[in-house]
């Protein structure tokens, strides 16, 4: 009678041992922030991975501005993805993680910057143009057929322009007055202009644990590719590595300190084109899991 108990409860020893492994080992809630022109539906095997390694953690892939919406103003879209990440974050004692795929990661940054609580414990940028982006990529053909990178600060740096999500981050190099001047997200969010509220940011972006940068050279899509890890072309078009950024060296929003205190991590993969960052099992073997614990 004993062992025949034993064997129908089998299942319940593999729930109730996976519920406590999960409790028992930590795992942080997860939360997904897409890119544009996409949404959930592209995270499903970025959401099994994290399952499989971490069994019970809590996934949720952000249902918000998907898709065509993706290309609305930043700052309109950062305030529907604050209200949703919210109630997340506050029923997390022990924080979460935050995974931001392109666009998501400049988003992501910007929910950050104005959730002065946010217990964000690992916030992991996959493929993100940080430092802006300049490129004759798909995307620009796609959503301006008729401008190429050298004219769309026409259009981009107008207060129209900046309506666009891809104008909000939209860094010519050959353009540099205009871009601090019209520049409502990218330029303050970077502390590349003076604001009222540098500081609380600044503050706010430091409560992060661990940062962790990926991308690569043959991404395809985010130019140049090391915008993904905060390096950009200066006015010649030769890269200028993060470390020797003006608002790095002036600490301007705490990338700097939080560098010096071993918290940012670069993980640069080759062979990786844009669209397949969040579903490469290398990627995430390599860049991701160690950091969802």
């Amino acid at each position: 009678m004993g062992g025949l108990m034993t064997d129908g409860c089998r299942p319940c020893v593999v729930i109730w041992a996976v519920f406590l492994l999960s409790s028992v080992m930590g795992y942080r809630p997860v939360i997904i922030v897409h890119g544009i022109l996409d949404g959930p539906r592209q995270f499903e095997i970025l959401s099994k991975l994290i399952n499989q390694s971490h069994p019970g953690t809590n996934v949720t892939a952000i249902a918000l501005y998907d898709y065509i919406a993706s290309i609305k103003p930043l700052w309109q879209q950062v305030d529907g993805f604050r209200e949703a990440i919210r109630p997340i974050m506050e029923s997390a004692n022990d924080g979460v993680h935050l995974i931001c795929f392109s666009q998501g990661g400049l988003i992501c940054r910007g929910v950050l910057a104005t959730l002065p609580t946010h217990n964000v414990h690992s916030l992991i940028l996959l493929s993100s143009p940080l430092a802006g982006q300049y490129g004759d990529s798909s995307y620009l053909k796609y959503f301006f057929p008729k401008f190429i990178k050298s004219n769309l600060y026409q259009l981009c740096y107008t207060t129209s322009g900046q309506n666009i999500s891809i104008c909000n981050y939209w860094n010519d190099p050959h353009q540099r007055e205009r871009y601090l001047k019209s520049s409502i997200y990218l330029a303050p969010l970077n502390g590349e202009i003076e604001h009222a509220n540098s500081t609380a940011w600044r503050d706010s972006f430091l409560r992060i644990q661990t940062l962790v940068l990926i991308g690569g050279q043959d991404d395809g899509v985010i130019t140049p590719w090391e915008s993904s890890i905060f390096g950009f072309y200066d006015s010649n078009e030769t890269v200028v590595e993060m470390e020797k950024q003006d608002w790095y060296l002036r600490d301007a929003f705490g990338l700097k300190t939080l560098n010096s205190e071993g918290a940012v991590v670069k993980c640069v993969v080759p062979g990786v084109h844009h669209t397949s960052w969040h579903s490469n099992i290398t990627v995430y073997k390599n860049c991701i899991d160690k950091w969802l614990t």
